[in-house]
């Protein structure tokens, strides 16, 4: 068993990805099948429930990308069911204590490196027989660092041992720094709150993640973001649909016009 993004990593490779919020298997798979390194189903913010969830997982096995969740919050039960689903990586929302990445870390890693309760039920047969012998080396337990007070707890949080990489979220890390929610590149204490973020985890070997856009993607690697998302399904088939309806519109011919719905 191997972590796709994880061996990525160690190469000195970034990975790109995509955001599934829609409780569809379908979607996931036609997502999965497009050639993103990581595809994360959002349980946090999305419409995802456990069932939907567990049906993405194995369209996502579809394709080549690796499985990652956001589970809704920092709690060791749907941490462990996810990664019993077959999530490779796990993304942990408002980290801002070295307390609670240590809670996220023991999570996923059984013991004696952490507190996972043994029942792999999905992810063995994902995985295979060696499933329990790899699991604590190749599951990526990911904290996110999104608010004021974890940039200003960074070195503490990153100290704790079984940290593979962190996820900014820039909308509440912005609103924690008292400005709108989103990318806020234009003002100071934003950037800065990246670059502290950056360097405080390539000294510890740790990989910096970011929620992008395609747009942004090289600009977050020239700061060194290694874990970067690209796309997300809702996003993407809004922005699909309305530039083919606005072609239509504008009585522009151009495009495929041998493709049949």
């Amino acid at each position: 068993m191997a972590n796709a993004i994880k061996s990525a990593w160690k190469q000195g490779n970034p990975t790109h990805g995509a955001w599934l919020s829609i409780p569809s298997s379908v979607s996931a798979e036609v997502v999965a099948r497009a050639g993103f390194d990581y595809v994360c189903i959002d349980m946090q913010h999305g419409l995802v429930d456990y069932r939907d969830a567990v049906g993405m997982l194995q369209a996502i096995n579809l394709g080549a990308s690796s499985p990652v969740v956001r589970v809704p919050w920092n709690e060791p039960g749907i941490i462990g069911k996810m990664l019993d689903a077959g999530a490779m990586s796990v993304i942990v929302p408002m980290v801002n204590s070295p307390a609670e990445a240590r809670a996220a870390v023991a999570a996923c890693r059984y013991a004696p490196q952490g507190a996972r309760s043994f029942g792999p039920l999905r992810a063995f047969m994902q995985e295979g027989g060696s499933y329990y012998a790899t699991a604590n080396a190749e599951v990526a337990c990911i904290p996110m660092i999104e608010t004021k007070q974890a940039v200003e707890n960074i070195d503490a949080i990153l100290d704790v041992p079984g940290i593979d990489a962190v996820y900014v979220g820039p909308a509440d890390l912005s609103i924690t720094l008292g400005l709108p929610p989103g990318n806020n590149d234009d003002r100071p204490e934003f950037v800065a709150a990246l670059t502290r973020i950056v360097a405080a985890c390539t000294a510890r070997g740790i990989v910096p993640g970011i929620h992008a856009s395609a747009a942004l993607a090289a600009r977050r690697r020239e700061l060194g973001f290694r874990l970067i998302t690209v796309s997300a399904d809702q996003q993407a088939l809004g922005d699909g649909v309305r530039a083919e309806l606005k072609q239509v519109r504008a009585g522009a011919a151009s495009g495929d016009t041998k493709r049949v719905y």
